[in-house]
């Protein structure tokens, strides 16, 4: 089963990748790594899932902001490499979580992008990761991931 059947099966629609909103590229390959950059959590329809983490937004909305970042992580993969079939393994996520000082549980909320890549690319996607907390991420979103994945020629 390719990566864009088991996609569909799981119900997902992929958006269109991102435009960096600075001065920076969406993804760099280096020695067979695609380093992606970080990318925001954007609802279904496009607007920005905004919120701050034990403040004015729960767990599990975070962990739905942070499967949305994922979301747009395959968008910018797909993008980027023509075909998800093309990744070999999801190396490593970095995960930011606009959290409250009191807020802990920035690992459950990264768990949303986690379990995400499991589920589309099996082993593959299986990772190595960080989930950290800081007071605030641009344009006020709730989640940012970043990525890096090995790469097939």
């Amino acid at each position: 089963m390719s990566i864009d059947q088991r996609i569909a099966e799981l119900g997902i629609t992929l958006p269109e990748a991102a435009a960096p909103v600075a001065s920076y590229v969406p993804y760099v390959e280096a020695n067979g790594l695609l380093h992606v950059s970080g990318q925001i959590s954007f609802a279904e329809d496009g607007s920005l899932i905004k919120g701050r983490l034990g403040e004015d937004m729960d767990l599990e909305a975070g962990q739905a902001a942070a499967r949305r970042c994922g979301i747009m992580l395959l968008a910018q993969l797909r993008n980027a490499l023509g075909s998800l079939d093309r990744v070999e393994r999801i190396v490593k996520l970095g995960v930011f979580v606009n959290s409250h000082g009191d807020f802990t549980d920035q690992p459950k909320v990264a768990n949303g992008a986690s379990e995400l890549m499991q589920d589309v690319f099996g082993e593959a996607g299986r990772h190595a990761r960080s989930a950290v907390g800081v007071p605030v991420l641009p344009l006020g979103v709730a989640v940012e991931v970043d990525a890096v994945v090995k790469i097939r020629d």
